[in-house]
């Protein structure tokens, strides 16, 4: 998972439906290491962050990592926090058809998902795990 922010305080999220839950899923970018051939977690970061929202990053910072549902899965989640954040170009093509990519000011974060799960949206919690890693970090 890629906690991606802008230089003027914004942050990247993407927007999925899940047929697991039956519903549009807010949540940070982020994939699964591996599925387009080898690779390393850091280059599947970036190549996760770049497929699903056309931004690259200069530098790449693992925050921490564990267990996404320890008592039903053997996923483990890395959050990378994103630094030097650039719109490089859009989304890749089947991503396009997708992902919407929202970019939310952090001050008006919270207001911001409210609305959303009005409307029926879900918000993944590792949007907020992945904030205050990032926050108890400098």
């Amino acid at each position: 998972m890629v906690v991606a922010l802008t230089e003027d305080e914004r942050l990247v999220l993407v927007e999925e439906l899940r047929p697991a839950v039956d519903a549009r899923v807010i949540c940070l970018p982020a994939g699964l290491v591996g599925d387009e051939g080898p690779e390393d977690r850091e280059s599947a970061a970036r190549r996760e962050l770049r497929e699903e929202t056309g931004y690259e990053t200069r530098e790449l910072e693992l925050l921490g990592r564990g267990p996404g549902s320890a008592g039903m899965s053997s996923e483990i989640v890395n959050f990378y926090r994103a630094r030097g954040m650039r719109l490089a170009g859009s989304q890749g093509n089947r991503e396009k058809e997708e992902i919407r990519v929202h970019v939310v000011p952090l001050t008006e974060l919270a207001a911001w998902a409210r609305d959303r799960e009005a409307e029926g949206i879900r918000i993944d919690p590792k949007v907020w795990a992945g904030l205050f890693l990032s926050k108890a970090r400098p």
